[in-house]
């Protein structure tokens, strides 16, 4: 048996029958990533020596009964960006290449409390401003399925790690899309929650009106069984929200008759690669068969999603990024005379291009004269995409659409167009402004057998409904289970 190549929940299940044990699980891992990872790049952290240990503890636990959950024992990758106590933290920047963090994160403390065991920390685009994880100071993470490919971002290593079966289930964080969009363009299965249904406590703040932790699994069941763990309230996290348990039943159930599903029409219009529109137009044929109802409707605020995205991430990027000063923690350059130095240099020398390029604009649009002329338009606009969804959810009880208007480009051809690669995030970036919770799953492939991924969006602290209509539609293709090891 190729453990590997099991689920997270196959693995849960074959621990708790006695069929392995979590050494056996967690060496199966260690020893892919030793010899696979170098040609993907998808951590930057190997924790060998600490998970093997936790292998041995969480294996006593589940004998002692003590780690019940379904997932006990299974091994799990952690992006770059979310604490983990006396482990490097990195953003994949220099500027925090030698930080430790003293403290877990409250969800990586919930993996811990679940019996998990937590393999490494996943590379990322720094400090999670990118779409294709080539930004990361630490080196570009290559698609499994072709590694002449980009993975997506800024979550490229999760969703790269659980393609290549180096991980079976993974952590990421979503601002704009940076789990779906990854997700899509590995062909895995990613959710990005309701914003507050997940803590961010221990979260490295991007922009924290938007930044969202979530799973990325094979399938859409991986990813429910994942989220059950880490959701919740958390009196360390003020906009964390208190919400009815989690039901997994209801959210793994499939039934799909009688939903009505919208797809808007501007989602599908100019930009889109025909593969993609293909995939989701015969998507959309899949739940009519289950016996939804789907139709077309029109939703012109889309093309105000971009801009106002990017005036409001950058804006909280630049305050959220004033913290690394070059005094208190990180990288302080050895080139600078006095104090002032040392702020210009340690900034100048830490932060890569596109970081830079982010907090130039969010200075920009937050400085006196501008303020009113983009940032507050755009606060306007967030408000006019919220009421969007909210009118569409009166009508329907969950949107599909795709995930990016193409698959995976080449490695260099985003980063050579800036603008290009924003544009990328048309389909993603409306969903964290309105905080609604959205799951992408493998739909297809393009003529050059790269995955497609499509998204379904669902109410606020709907998660169950969108995962059930996710496992609903796995349940009747096989695209999830298509790996770049079995074409």
């Amino acid at each position: 048996m190729d453990i590997c190549s099991m689920s997270a929940l196959e693995i849960g299940a074959a621990i708790r029958e006695k069929k392995m044990t979590v050494r056996e699980v967690t060496e199966s891992y260690l020893s892919a990533i030793e010899n696979e990872d170098g040609a993907y790049h998808c951590y930057n952290t190997v924790c060998k020596e600490a998970a093997l240990a936790r292998a041995d503890e969480v294996q006593n636990g589940i004998d002692e009964g003590r780690y019940t959950s379904p997932l006990a024992g299974v091994p799990v990758g952690v992006k770059d960006n979310i604490c983990t106590k006396g482990i490097l933290t990195t953003c994949s920047s220099k500027i925090l290449e030698n930080f430790i963090p003293p403290y877990d994160a409250t969800v990586v403390k919930r993996l811990h409390d679940a019996g998990m065991v937590v393999l490494g920390k996943l590379n990322m685009d720094e400090f999670a401003m990118g779409s294709t994880t080539e930004t990361s100071a630490t080196g570009v993470t290559h698609n499994p399925w072709n590694t002449q490919h980009v993975p997506g971002g800024s979550s490229g290593g999760a969703a790269a790690a659980v393609a290549a079966d180096l991980a079976p289930v993974t952590l990421g964080s979503d601002t704009g899309g940076s789990i779906r969009q990854p997700a899509s363009f590995c062909g895995v299965s990613g959710l990005k929650p309701t914003y507050g249904a997940v803590s961010r406590y221990g979260l490295v703040a991007y922009a924290s009106s938007l930044d969202q932790i979530g799973p990325l699994g094979h399938d859409a069941k991986d990813c429910a069984a994942l989220f059950s763990v880490i959701a919740g309230k958390d009196e360390k996290d003020g906009t964390s929200m208190e919400t009815p348990k989690f039901d997994f039943d209801a959210a793994t159930n499939g039934d799909m008759q009688g939903k009505k599903i919208g797809i808007p029409a501007d989602y599908l219009g100019e930009g889109i690669s025909p593969d993609v529109k293909a995939a989701i137009e015969a998507a959309a044929e899949t739940y009519r068969a289950l016996g939804a109802e789907v139709e077309i409707f029109p939703m012109p605020i889309v093309k105000y999603a971009i801009p106002a995205y990017y005036i409001i991430a950058c804006a909280e990027a630049c305050s959220n990024l004033s913290r690394y000063d070059g005094i208190k923690y990180g990288y302080s350059s050895p080139n600078a005379d006095n104090l002032m130095d040392t702020y210009i240099k340690s900034r100048s020398e830490g932060f890569g291009m596109e970081v830079k390029r982010r907090i130039m604009l969010g200075n920009f649009v937050l400085s006196s004269g501008y303020y009113d002329a983009y940032y507050n338009k755009a606060l306007k606009a967030k408000k006019l995409i919220q009421e969007a969804f909210f009118d569409a959810f009166e009508k329907y009880d969950m949107l599909l659409g795709p995930v990016a208007p193409t698959t995976a480009p080449k490695i260099g051809e985003s980063l050579s167009d800036p603008l290009k690669m924003y544009l990328g995030d048309i389909y993603t970036v409306m969903i964290n402004i309105a905080g609604v919770p959205s799951m992408a799953i493998p739909c297809g492939f393009d003529a050059a057998g790269m995955p497609v991924g499509m998204q379904l969006i669902g109410k606020p602290f709907c998660e169950a409904e969108i995962l059930s209509a996710a496992v609903g539609f796995q349940n009747a293709t096989d695209f999830h289970k298509k790996s770049p090891k079995k074409v």
